[in-house]
């Protein structure tokens, strides 16, 4: 790709808030950031080594969301395992994410069209064929009665629940105490804390495609009514923006709507799913509930 494409393709994946100015919506998708990256790499992924005939995979899926440089544990030798068939590891199955897997992982990564990092998360385990579905770590709850409502006022919507009935909170969700919002990746799902440490609501979420909500705390930053995708197709009612990337701010918002018909992205049962560029999508109740929750410095944990 010649220089100045990729200039004119970076132009293009910057979003606008149509109300406050800044980048917002749904950020750009990294899977087209990932095009500009490997499109400006000099050099091509090396040829596998041949893999040894003996390995098994049988039963081998991960079941965490993903592995890193110097995690260890059974999801790690499974990911060894998955590398050895490819080729691109010819290392030790010990269960142990050196950094030779690291760059057999970013070495399969580049042969395959996938955003290089060396880390073994969703899309590159679906490739290596170990990932296990994404409902494997996602905690649906009952529908609430009609009219049901949480401890704040606000009625629940269908994925929605409340104090005891939501699912337990997740390991790092205590990385702040007080009010504050955690937003689990793997089981797209949100809980909102009060400074009592009371569950308001939890309920499930829409969220990135590409992961690019990055695990961290952070301070909810601004609101927007209603902000416009980056796209310029879609409104995106009740932004809480709690993350700024390269190309675009990234929060939890109603389910996008057509400007040009006003119909949605996406139906209320496909709520748990991974859809977005980037944002968190909600039901149309739930986004009204964190709008109104979600002051400005309302901390944010991402896990």
């Amino acid at each position: 790709m010649a220089a100045m494409g990729v200039a004119a393709l970076g132009a293009l994946l910057v979003g606008v808030d149509a109300l406050s100015g800044a980048r917002s919506g749904d950020a750009a998708s990294p899977e087209q950031a990932a095009v500009v990256a490997f499109a400006a790499t000099t050099t091509t992924a090396p040829e596998p080594t041949p893999a040894a005939p003996d390995v098994d995979l049988e039963g081998c899926l991960l079941d965490v969301v993903g592995v890193k440089a110097g995690d260890t544990g059974p999801a790690v030798d499974c990911t060894q395992r998955a590398l050895a068939v490819t080729g691109y590891y010819t290392g030790e199955t010990d269960g142990v994410f050196s950094d030779e897997v690291a760059t057999a992982a970013s070495r399969f990564q580049a042969a395959n069209g996938l955003y290089i990092d060396g880390i073994v998360g969703r899309r590159t385990a679906t490739a290596l064929g170990i990932w296990p579905g994404d409902e494997t770590f996602i905690a649906r709850t009952p529908p609430p009665a009609a009219g049901t409502y949480d401890s704040a006022g606000f009625e629940l919507s269908p994925v929605a629940s409340t104090g005891a009935d939501a699912p337990p909170l997740p390991e790092g969700a205590d990385r702040r105490s007080g009010k504050r919002i955690v937003y689990e990746r793997a089981g797209q799902r949100v809980w909102a804390i009060d400074d009592n440490e009371h569950v308001v609501r939890s309920y499930l979420v829409s969220g990135s495609r590409f992961a690019n909500e990055l695990p961290d705390v952070y301070t909810v930053y601004s609101k927007s009514e209603v902000a416009t995708g980056w796209n310029f197709e879609a409104d995106l009612p009740y932004m809480v923006r709690y993350q700024k990337t390269d190309r675009g701010n990234i929060g939890f918002h109603q389910i996008p709507i057509h400007k040009a018909d006003g119909t949605t992205y996406q139906t209320i049962d496909e709520l748990g799913e991974r859809l977005s560029g980037g944002c968190q999508r909600q039901h149309p109740l739930d986004a009204v509930f964190l709008w109104y929750f979600a002051d400005v410095g309302t901390t944010v944990i991402v896990i």
